[in-house]
């Protein structure tokens, strides 16, 4: 069953690279007593992802914070490795949360995976977006096919802010 507006998320442990290696993030520490906007992706790296979803986020990181929000996190099924050079690569590093939902563990909490096997991507996440208020899902918008960006996306999200 997917996760609805109103619900609480479950516990679940993140990695993200940094520096130092890989440091876990749970979603207390990301969520409790916060506005954070988390959105999904089906992987780092693929079209969609690299050259819509996340730059929208990116170019619109201080607008999306102005808005009295206090983190903003992107979420896929990949290591940590692949997130970190992700971040690195996209310019995003520092300046919102790249984590790895490495064994689909939340993502499959919240029903949001996708079998991408037809694709040769196995299973994934769905592409999302959320606003979570102290743990607790307030705006959820899941796109129809995972190559589109549109009600997940940044712009989409200022609106709901």
């Amino acid at each position: 069953m997917t996760i609805a507006i109103g619900d609480k998320l479950p516990a679940a442990t993140f990695k993200e690279k940094t520096a130092d290696g890989p440091v876990e993030i749970t979603t207390d520490q990301l969520f409790a007593g916060k506005r954070v906007v988390l959105f999904g992706v089906p992987g780092a790296f693929t079209p969609t992802c690299s050259l819509n979803h996340l730059p929208g986020y990116l170019e619109n990181r201080d607008t999306i914070l102005a808005k009295g929000i206090d983190d903003i996190a992107v979420l896929a099924v990949n290591d940590w490795h692949v997130m970190g050079a992700w971040a690195q690569s996209s310019g995003g590093l520092g300046k919102i949360h790249f984590l790895a939902d490495w064994d689909a563990g939340f993502t499959k909490a919240v029903g949001l995976e996708a079998d991408l096997s037809a694709g040769g991507l196995g299973l994934r996440s769905k592409r999302y977006s959320m606003l979570v208020e102290d743990g607790v899902v307030k705006a959820l918008n899941v796109e129809e096919s995972p190559g589109q960006a549109t009600v997940s996306g940044a712009a989409a999200m200022l609106e709901l802010l």
